[in-house]
């Protein structure tokens, strides 16, 4: 019989074969020539292995096991019943993005972290954009009109625009050698004609698409079940989030009477908006300004620890995530590297935005704002988190994540230095509680959207109403909603369990001293990224 680690090894080494992109992302080098199947016949057999796997794993009895190779088991169980309970919904039959993703995220990551010599990279690169086409003749094949939604066949048409661009244009530029660059503007331009053909296609499509983004109430709290292993349905979670709003729009009432002398907190917010840099390069470089401060902050405070060689950079989005993605992100260190190096992508707007839209977008990263945005995608938000687990030695725990951890930290991140008295000035505090109730907003919209009790035009109305989101900003956000579900309620949910859980870690040693906070801190975001109450059990003796 073999052990959990020979087993969950050979998992692994099965993911990495089938996911080459994902394993690449990860820093397994010899995955980079290599895009993924997308084939019917490779969904379908993912479909019959995975429930191989998940019945094995079940299988798998605590005799035998340490306290971590538990954790791992029931980890890789509740990745399986996610995917067990998805693969109804066909998503390979319904989302264009599962053929754009692959051929633009498998180059552009080869690129932002470089661990091989640059000629390699090149030749990596050049057998990625050959393999393009076939991947998007898969798309073409497998995706069905009766399926598609609208939404996904519009983001789809965006995102190929922008791919056909960064394919043909912006790729060859990443190499210095000429010759290596003649090669990859070759393969560039293959590319870019078929993600031509792609947008093509999903411009017919669109027409005829009929399609629901709805997984529906069974599935959503299956999801929240079974996979983020919580303790209530989709319905009792969106009357979380509505209480959470509630309690949210109070507080800010008070702020904007701090402030302005009245409680019309969105009046306020709408001013305020109108106070940010004069392009998207200044809006970059406050961004770093604020980054720095928190790591500053933290390095005076003791908050959390730093690793020591750990960097983050701040850079403008990728060019293919602007028509999708109106909001930072970023980008962590190869999790089988040695590299501590991240990256923070500011929401840069696509290429041939009007003037008046830009103005928008630039609203919604207005100077006040910036602070909170910089603690959550930086220091101590995503970038600390994913350097604190990067030192994690399971192999499954740098696979694999969840964004009701990851998330939830980044949200508990600006809680924390909230609380430590990093905002100074209320104006930028009223940003961090905005920020907040931004979060429970989504956990009612996406749970409204996934349930049927909400059209994507409500969504988007909810959004600018009650989030203080621009137009732009709130149809890029309802289209992400309707792409990922489950996803967009993870942010304010695992924040709240983060803090329940440190409340019992508190509690249990007696201290909450910055002391008590820091060995919490490291302790946790040092398990991974797992559901929240398996991240509980693996800090239980720490």
């Amino acid at each position: 019989m073999s052990t959990f680690g020979e087993l969950s090894a050979a998992f692994l080494k099965e993911e990495y074969e089938d996911s080459p992109v994902a394993a690449s992302s990860l820093g397994l080098t010899e995955y980079d020539e290599r895009l993924d199947d997308l084939s019917r016949e490779a969904f379908e057999r993912r479909r019959a292995s995975d429930g191989e796997w998940l019945a094995r794993f079940r299988g798998v009895k605590d005799e035998g096991l340490t306290a971590a190779e538990r954790i791992d088991r029931d980890f890789l169980v509740s990745i399986l019943r996610g995917r067990e309970i998805l693969h109804p919904h066909e998503m390979w039959r319904r989302q264009p993005a599962t053929y754009l993703g692959p051929g633009l995220q498998g180059v552009f990551t080869l690129f932002l972290h470089r661990m091989r010599p640059e000629r390699e990279l090149a030749d990596a690169a050049r057998a990625r954009l050959e393999q393009v086409p076939r991947t998007l003749e898969e798309g073409m094949a497998n995706l069905d009109p009766s399926l598609v939604p609208v939404i996904y066949a519009d983001r789809g048409i965006g995102q190929a625009k922008a791919a056909s661009r960064y394919a043909r244009e912006l790729v060859p530029n990443e190499v210095k050698d000429a010759s290596a660059r003649e090669k990859l503007a070759a393969a560039g331009a293959t590319a870019a004609a078929a993600f031509d053909r792609f947008g093509a296609f999903l411009e017919d499509l669109r027409r005829k698409a009929s399609g629901s983004y709805a997984v529906g109430e069974p599935i959503y709290t299956r999801l929240l079940r079974e996979k983020e292993l919580l303790a209530y349905d989709a319905r009792e979670l969106r009357e979380r989030g509505r209480h959470q709003y509630d309690l949210l729009d109070a507080e800010l009432r008070r702020l904007a009477k701090v402030i302005a002398g009245h409680e019309d907190w969105a009046a306020l917010l709408h001013e305020l908006n109108r106070i940010h840099a004069a392009d998207p390069e200044g809006m970059r470089r406050e961004y770093a300004e604020w980054t720095e401060k928190a790591r500053d902050f933290l390095r005076r405070t003791g908050l959390v620890t730093l690793p020591t060689g750990e960097t983050c950079s701040v850079d403008p989005s990728p060019h293919f995530q602007r028509p999708i993605l109106a909001v930072a992100s970023y980008s962590r260190p190869p999790a089988f590297s040695d590299s501590l190096a991240g990256h923070f992508f500011v929401p840069f707007p696509p290429d041939g935005t009007p003037a008046a839209e830009i103005e928008e977008r630039l609203e919604g990263n207005c100077s006040y704002g910036i602070p909170t945005t910089a603690v959550h995608e930086a220091y101590p938000g995503h970038h600390w988190h994913l350097v604190m687990a990067h030192a994690n030695p399971s192999a499954v725990r740098k696979t694999f994540s969840t964004s009701y951890f990851s998330e939830g930290w980044a949200l508990y991140a600006e809680r924390a230095m909230r609380e430590q008295g990093f905002f100074e000035d209320p104006r930028q505090e009223i940003y961090h509680v905005e920020a907040t109730i931004f979060r429970a907003a989504r956990i009612v919209v996406d749970t409204s959207l996934h349930l049927g009790d909400m059209s994507f035009d409500d969504g988007v109305r909810f959004m600018m109403e009650k989030a203080n989101l621009t137009g732009p900003n709130a149809k890029a956000e309802v289209g992400r909603y309707c792409s990922w579900p489950t996803q967009a309620s993870s942010y304010l949910t695992g924040m709240l369990e983060i803090v329940d859980i440190r409340t019992r870690y508190l509690a249990k040693r007696g201290a909450s001293d910055v002391p008590a906070l820091r060995a919490f801190h490291d302790a946790l975001t040092s398990s991974g990224a797992m559901p929240t109450a398996l991240a509980e059990r693996a800090i239980a003796g720490a």
